[in-house]
């Protein structure tokens, strides 16, 4: 049990009565002795010990106290007989203490011992234990009986005191910028966010809280190219600024927000009682301007930026992990919007991030789970309508989020590896779908079936080897088999991604340029590529319009014109993808393009509905 407080001076009140007659064994003042003279000899050593004590009695007066206690009150010691002990050393301060005190007084507690801050009648102020423990009961006295009296001591703890502030204050706070470091900054956060708010509708910001959470742009390359040393000052500096900011936006002198380095590069604002959004950024506002300003390092003139993830929100409800983590995802948003920002957190966004932590933690299990359906648009000859192919088009039906398209999860996959599993399993079904309609259809020509291949997919794994045995294992012609690679993924293939391209080729698959025309666009390196197939992409398309009130783009013809016959004289047929109505598909078919898809033809569709189509002589989008 402990506490503490300001009690009053150490001051006797009136003057007290005479002291008692001489003490004697069996009066119960001392505890029992062999002899009077030993009981003469406790006397004398409580009388000249140099630790302050009193013998109190239970109704908590002072019996008799040493001249120690008589010094450090600033009176004599018989002054103090039948005064208050509680007043004395402030020992009714709070409740907790009181109660404490009056059980050992009256014997239900053996011993009891607090810190209070005392003024000394000096004017100094000081740390003094106090320990209160029973007396052995007088003789004749058993232990049922009522309780005697107990022995008072005070220390002066206050050296102690100091020197625990001192280690505190070093274990709190960073050597380098002298700044709160990580544990005090969690220590204060926790206690605000379990503080019970004060509520009150005139003072806008109670209850509430914030945090800039920053960290410094490119700081790495400082310390690996300046050295360590150079690395410290620049914290050292960049601290200074902080603390120089949050003193500058505090509501009042009293009111500082607290800045903390919470490791490395990494610095907090903390803001305690925020009025809002706008006052956070306008600290982070604040912030990149001053640290946007060169630091004079012992001559040395550095440049920083720095990254701020802006968070506030109601005390109520949160949480310090959840505080923090939602700082951490909005400083890596600033970081990943070009840096040298703030940025605010956006609880939608946010919600955005973990669905995709859901999805990337759950899609390679959902593979294995069969949660995966492939649909098939129709690849239609534009010359004269027939279905000559379809695409395979991948959909995830998510026990939780429904049917996700193939933009929901197919850059997680590719990000994570599991689009190597997953690209397999499409490329079997496909093929064997592609398979099962040639067989069931004998009298109609074979459609070719075109499956997207990401380029993790080539340098993960042995993509030849997996469509080899694919093939094999299905049947499957490899002239009717297409894989579509995105033009980033090709131009520029070297080593292994081009030797997989060209055994492929040799193979008898066909090699489709996805989204032709949006990337790199090296003409020069496409005639060296075992390409057989370009696909436009859907942005050129989409000027042919004419349908909508909106006159085609001339530009957008040119350059289409102009892919188009490139790709002839370089033996590659023209694929344009996103044709929505008649007048852009018959403006193509005039430039030349061999192929058509889009929703003038059918939408991606069951495999059903791809059997029904096969019956039709030519597709018109009626």
């Amino acid at each position: 049990m402990s506490g503490t407080s300001e009690g009053p001076r150490l001051a006797a009140g009136t003057a007290p009565p005479p002291l008692p007659p001489i003490l004697t064994e069996s009066d119960g003042t001392w505890p029992s002795a062999g002899s009077p003279s030993e009981a003469h000899d406790y006397r004398a050593a409580f009388r000249v010990a140099t630790l302050p004590m009193a013998v109190v009695d239970r109704e908590g007066l002072i019996v008799t106290a040493n001249e120690a206690l008589g010094t450090l009150a600033g009176v004599g010691a018989a002054a103090l007989t039948s005064q208050s002990a509680s007043d004395l050393v402030d020992l009714a301060a709070d409740g907790r203490t009181w109660r404490a005190y009056r059980e050992v007084l009256h014997g239900r507690r053996s011993r009891f011992r607090c810190t209070r801050r005392l003024k000394h009648p000096d004017g100094r102020s000081l740390w003094a234990e106090i320990t209160l423990v029973p007396m052995a009961a007088p003789a004749g006295q058993g232990a049922g009986d009522v309780p005697g009296q107990v022995l008072l001591t005070v220390a002066d703890v206050s050296d102690r005191r100091e020197l625990q502030k001192r280690l505190r204050h070093l274990e709190m706070h960073d050597p380098v910028t002298r700044l709160p470091n990580r544990t005090l900054f969690f220590e204060r956060l926790s206690a605000v966010l379990e503080s019970v708010p004060y509520q009150d509708d005139s003072l806008p910001g109670r209850g509430r809280i914030g945090l800039c959470y920053l960290d410094l742009d490119g700081f790495k390359a400082v310390n690996d190219t300046l050295g360590h040393r150079t690395g410290d000052r620049l914290l050292a500096a960049v601290a200074a600024r902080l603390t120089d900011c949050a003193e500058q936006e505090a509501p009042h002198p009293t009111g500082a927000h607290l800045v903390a380095r919470l490791g490395g590069d990494e610095f907090a604002i903390l803001v305690e009682e925020s009025t809002g959004t706008e006052q956070l950024t306008d600290l982070a506002r604040t912030v990149l301007a001053a640290l946007q300003q060169p630091f004079d390092l012992a001559g040395q003139r550095l440049s920083v930026s720095a990254s701020i993830g802006v968070v506030e929100r109601p005390v109520a409800g949160t949480s310090a992990t959840g505080l923090m983590q939602a700082a951490d995802t909005t400083l890596y948003w600033a970081k990943a919007d070009g840096k040298a920002r703030w940025t605010l957190f956006d609880p939608e966004r946010n919600a955005h991030r973990m669905t995709r932590q859901a999805l990337s933690s759950t899609l390679r299990p959902a593979v294995e789970r069969g949660e995966f359906t492939i649909e098939y648009q129709p690849l239609v000859c534009m010359a004269d309508g027939v279905v000559r192919g379809v695409e395979a088009l991948v959909r995830w039906n998510h026990p939780q989020f429904g049917m996700l398209s193939p933009n929901r999860f197919v850059a997680i996959a590719e990000e994570d590896g599991s689009i190597v599993q997953l690209g397999r399993w499409v490329l079997r079904a496909a093929c064997r779908q592609a398979r099962r309609w040639q067989l069931d259809h004998p009298d109609e020509a074979p459609l070719f079936i075109s499956v997207n291949v990401a380029v993790r997919q080539v340098w993960d794994s042995d993509l030849v080897t997996d469509v080899a045995e694919i093939l094999a294992e299905t049947g499957l012609d490899p002239a009717l088999l297409q894989l579509e690679l995105t033009e980033s993924a090709v131009m520029g293939s070297a080593g292994r991604p081009l030797q997989a391209l060209q055994s492929l080729s040799d193979m008898g698959v066909r090699i489709a340029i996805d989204d032709f025309g949006t990337g790199y666009s090296n003409l020069a390196y496409l005639s060296r590529l075992p390409v057989s197939v370009l696909k436009l992409d859907g942005a050129f398309v989409r000027g042919f319009r004419y349908e909508d009130g909106t006159h085609p783009s001339p530009a957008d013809e040119t350059i289409v014109e102009a892919m188009v016959q490139l790709a002839h004289r370089l033996g590659l047929t023209v694929t344009a993808e996103c044709v929505e109505t008649a007048g852009q598909a018959e403006r193509l078919r005039r430039i030349g393009c061999d192929t058509g898809q889009g929703w003038l033809y059918s939408r991606a569709v069951a495999p059903e509905r791809i059997t029904e189509l096969l019956g039709a002589r030519a597709l018109n989008g009626s």
